[in-house]
């Protein structure tokens, strides 16, 4: 592994030798280079070019805006992946076409941030004021992301603007249970220069009522606040030369919500660090990105708020990316890419570990008329597990303005974690990575306003890393589970105008079968149906808005014991907002507006109906700051 790192090493200088070459014999000639026409330049260009053929959904930041600052409210609102929430901002994990946790992946500026320690990312610890866009992407993409995704991946977009001019957002909010929401966002671009930041602030005693048995109760210990800060930094050296920095800091506090009252009160605190470094270069038809990170993840939990004990764990991400393009012809373009990533963690449970992964990938596209294909393949090395070879195939065909067909097939993984691998008198070093196979169809339909997009699926995963008790007693990790899911999803849009009336209306739904092979029965806590909408109506100055959740039955034993289940429910939201001054929108949010009492987690409530004021006020300049 020392011999593979030093490799790398040794590629990252070469690599970075041969851009200051190039940049060295631009120079001279740099005045007469055409300028870059690209405006907005975003990191992620693997979500970019490499996802023609899979369904994704672009979350703007006026439909961040019109949400709670809690990724698990925003996507649940306006996707059809369920969520497992234990509470109001509590401990929540997606199930993303039958799936679980650790195998839906998160994507920070194209990187994949799922904790080392456990897998899986919490979605109530990402504040979504922090960014300009969030993307769902359907369907597997290790082959682009690594592990993790499998059912799907949800991308955190942050983008540089050159030649833009100074804007600013101030947003801010107060509700229901004393809860508080504040965000500022600032950016500027010039020829040179493109430069931004965002501060986003998160409180609430959370304190709400539900009625459990027939009797009102009141969720105790369930308070929570975050801050999150993010910027970036983007340099043009010259017209072929470009330095981008992303930065990232999270620090959180929950107090854990009790079941019953006379529990223990416990708390947890997270504290995460990004920074992503890139240079980009263009060379005629070769096109490259050399890309350095670091990803800091750290958590402690309390099992007692009373007392100063506490378990820990901690992983810092050391990751190197050299990507290499050729335009072969304005049809037909290959990518390759070598990374490698060092993680070191400790903790309580794990002692302290590291490991190193190597990855190689290569990937198509190649444009034939209507026709359209994308492949990739990746291999990585590693001796902590025997890592599989995974491959991508996607096709399109355009029959018409109105209609396109995709197809895709890929071979996905998710990896052993820290905890499979570590855990102290538990861990397995012998175990394989999870595989998955999944094949999809899918119809996109537009027709003036109207776009509506059908995709069937299939998954079959093997080599499930579950725990069980082992012989001697404890339990361990083992590859043991067989997991098919299949189904369907769908996705409309349609927006019509009138005079001085807007309207705008999203659906999704999805049609869930995921199946334990072994015992034939559906997996808990995945729903057969879930779905969503949103209705929005603009007059002149005041826009409302109406959002729906459906989430349908699901077991909370292997069983399916029918009489152990959280029930189905659906849930109502309102908005009404005006624009009063040019740049300033004032508005009121009725969120669980029939105040049902709900649940997606058994015996952990959701509040009922609750309502938060806010204003949200944009103002730019075109006068030039440096």
């Amino acid at each position: 592994m020392k011999t593979i790192l030093k490799l790398f090493i040794g590629l990252f200088f070469v690599v970075v030798f041969f851009n200051i070459s190039m940049l060295n014999a631009q120079e001279k000639s740099i005045d007469s280079l055409q300028r870059l026409d690209e405006v907005v330049l975003h990191v992620d260009r693997l979500l970019q070019q490499f996802t023609e053929t899979q369904n994704k959904e672009v979350l703007s930041d006026s439909i961040i805006a019109k949400s709670t600052s809690l990724l698990t409210q925003l996507l649940q609102s306006n996707s059809s992946i369920y969520f497992r929430e234990n509470g109001l901002g509590m401990v929540s994990s997606a199930s993303f076409r039958g799936t679980n946790a650790q195998q839906t992946a998160v994507i920070w500026n194209g990187l994949n941030i799922n904790s080392q320690l456990n897998g899986q990312t919490d979605f109530n610890t990402i504040n979504t004021r922090n960014f300009n866009t969030i993307t769902i992407r359907h369907g597997g993409g290790s082959v682009l992301y690594g592990s993790g995704a499998i059912g799907g991946s949800i991308h955190l977009n942050d983008k540089i603007a050159f030649n833009s001019a100074f804007k600013n957002q101030l947003f801010a909010s107060a509700g229901s249970f004393d809860t508080q929401d504040l965000s500022f966002k600032s950016s500027y671009g010039n020829d040179k220069f493109g430069i931004g930041f965002s501060l986003a602030y998160t409180r609430s005693d959370n304190d709400y009522s539900y009625e459990f048995n027939g009797r009102e109760r009141t969720n105790l210990n369930g308070q929570l606040y975050n801050i999150a800060f993010s910027g970036h930094l983007g340099y043009k050296i010259n017209a072929k030369h470009t330095l981008r920095y992303y930065s990232y800091i999270y620090d959180d506090e929950r107090h854990l919500s009790l079941i019953i009252p006379t529990e223990i009160p416990t708390k947890y605190q997270n504290f995460n660090v990004r920074q992503l470094l890139e240079w980009e270069g263009r060379y005629g038809k070769w096109f490259s990105i050399l890309r350095g990170a670091y990803l800091l993840e750290k958590y402690k939990y309390f099992g007692n708020i009373e007392s100063d004990a506490f378990s820990f764990g901690e992983a810092s991400s050391f990751i190197g990316n050299y990507q290499l393009k050729y335009n072969w012809s304005q049809a037909f373009k290959l990518v390759g890419l070598a990374d490698v990533n060092y993680t070191l963690g400790e903790g309580s449970s794990i002692g302290e570990n590291s490991r190193t992964i190597s990855a190689f990938s290569l990937l198509a596209t190649h444009r034939i008329d209507k026709f359209y294909y994308e492949a990739a393949l990746r291999k990585e090395i590693t001796n902590t597990y025997k890592s599989p070879l995974l491959f991508s195939l996607g096709m399109q065909y355009k029959f018409s303005n109105t209609y396109t067909l995709n197809t895709n097939v890929s071979k996905n993984f998710r990896i052993p974690t820290y905890n499979d691998l570590y855990w102290e008198g538990s861990g397995n070093l012998n175990l394989s990575p999870e595989t998955s196979y999944q094949y999809e169809l899918g119809s996109t339909f537009a027709y003036n306003n109207l776009k509506l997009n059908v995709t069937g699926f299939y998954s079959d995963i093997k080599d499930m890393i579950r725990w069980v008790p082992s012989s001697n007693g404890p339990w361990q990790p083992i590859n043991t589970g067989h997991v098919v899911t299949y189904g369907g999803e769908s996705q409309l849009a349609y927006d019509h105008s009138f005079d001085r009336h807007k309207f705008g209306l999203n659906m999704n739904y999805a049609y869930t079968i995921s199946k334990n092979q072994d015992t034939d029965k559906q997996l808990m806590y995945v729903p057969y149906h879930k779905g969503s909408g949103t209705l929005i109506h603009t007059y002149k100055n005041v826009n409302t808005y109406w959002q729906t959740t459906y989430a349908g039955e699901v077991f909370t034993q292997s069983d399916n014991n029918p009489n152990r289940v959280v029930e189905a429910y659906w849930v109502h939201n309102f908005g009404l907002e005006y624009k009063g001054l040019k740049a300033l929108t004032l508005g009121c949010r009725i969120q669980n507006l029939l105040n049902k009492n709900y649940q997606s987690v058994a015996n952990r409530y959701m509040p009922g109906i609750h309502t938060n004021f806010y204003l949200n006020y944009n103002f730019k300049t075109h006068e030039t700051i440096f």
